[in-house]
């Protein structure tokens, strides 16, 4: 079972979305909160797994929010539904700790697949935010010496496997391209997490960018 938090300034989006997802047997909906604090508060309150979080809420804002959960509780979830799937916000989300971004025109059923995917620790990007995110890195300067000394500490079949996350593979496309295991793919992955401090993989895609690992396209030419 997993266990939701719904924030949203809009009463009628909360309860409207709180019907779709209690009739989903694997689904319960623990709160819902009108603004950031409260959805902080809640949050640390009754832990959900996962909070569906927007981003332009009264008095504390979503991207806030997010911060201050992934502080108090690195381990919750949070998919960010929003109306806009601009660039700043999407990168923001995912810097502040996001797994995933979604626009709140998105259909029912790939919301709850949505949720599924990011509740067992897989991040996601709408096709409009992966646009997005990759036009915010198009138009980035090229990475610098402190973004590649990042890498340091990583072994070569780290840097390898964290590029594959960086250009979208799962794991078991990882698994299949490298000829590994998928066990021995998810150890790469939470031994590079680990080594960068990182939570999730939404933040690998970010630093596999910003490094030079992945290039807005595709992987970084060898």
């Amino acid at each position: 079972m997993i266990s939701l938090l719904l924030a949203d300034d809009q009463a009628l989006l909360r309860k409207t979305l709180r019907m779709l997802l209690e009739a989903d047997p694997g689904l319960t909906v623990v709160g819902e909160a009108a603004d950031g604090g409260e959805a902080v508060d809640l949050t640390l309150e009754h832990r959900p797994d996962l909070v569906l979080m927007d981003i332009r809420m009264p008095r504390v804002d979503g991207l806030e929010a997010t911060r201050r959960i992934k502080r108090e509780r690195p381990d919750t979830r949070i998919l960010v539904l929003t109306t806009f799937e601009v660039d700043e916000y999407v990168f923001a989300a995912l810097r502040a700790g996001a797994a995933g971004f979604l626009g709140k025109g998105v259909d029912p059923a790939e919301l709850l697949a949505a949720i599924r995917t990011v509740a067992r620790g897989d991040a996601l990007l709408s096709p409009s935010a992966t646009k997005a995110l990759i036009a915010r890195f198009r138009e980035a300067a090229a990475p610098g010496p402190a973004d590649s000394a990042r890498l340091a500490d990583l072994t070569p079949r780290e840097r390898e496997v964290m590029a594959l996350v960086g250009a979208g593979l799962s794991n078991d496309e990882i698994s299949v391209r490298l000829g590994l295991s998928p066990h021995t793919v998810k150890t790469h992955i939470n031994r590079t997490m680990s080594k960068l401090r990182v939570g999730d993989r939404a933040q690998l895609v970010i630093i596999a960018y910003e490094a030079g690992l992945v290039r807005p396209g595709g992987l970084r030419p060898r």
